[in-house]
């Protein structure tokens, strides 16, 4: 499991990004409220490489793989993602209704997800679920969105950005 604990000193005073489903889609107004992050996650469905060299500019990049990445560019990249950060150990998987884990049994404390394209942050059996929509194409009338991730200790606080497009 990829452990991040360098980035501890940093997390004191700067937040975790949290985006999925940009779809090859790279807003600006995304990058700007990732921006200051000390490490950035993306959910799944990048779309294109692209996007993650956007993203690179920022900060580090935990990706995995979305139901919509294809090509070789995409075939590196994991289905689902275990990371410990500090004292906490995140699952990122794209479509939390195939997580086929069970998360208080493994000792996880975040699960981050994507796919529904619906910003959500609801804890469950003391576990963090955290879907920080979509900063891609608009679908339906759903927001664009990303969120912003605290880690203190062994605590974390999540918030989530509607993005003005």
């Amino acid at each position: 499991m990829p452990t991040y604990s360098g980035l501890t000193k940093k997390l004191k005073s700067q937040p975790i990004g949290v985006i999925s489903d940009t779809h090859g889609l790279v807003r600006p107004e995304a990058l700007d409220a990732l921006k200051g992050a000390a490490l950035i996650i993306h959910a799944g469905d990048i779309g294109t490489p692209e996007v993650l060299d956007a993203l690179k500019f920022i900060a580090p990049v935990v990706a995995i793989k979305g139901n919509n990445d294809r090509g070789a560019w995409a075939k590196s990249l994991p289905d689902t993602r275990l990371i410990r950060i500090d004292k906490i150990d995140f699952y990122v998987i794209h479509n939390v209704k195939e997580l086929d884990c069970d998360p208080v049994a493994r000792g996880i404390q975040v699960v981050i997800s994507g796919h529904s394209h619906k910003p959500t942050v609801t804890t469950q059996d003391r576990v963090l679920f955290v879907n920080p929509g979509s900063a891609g194409p608009r679908r339906f009338r759903l927001p664009i969105s990303v969120a912003r991730l605290f880690v203190r200790g062994d605590k974390t606080e999540v918030k989530i950005i509607e993005l003005s497009t």
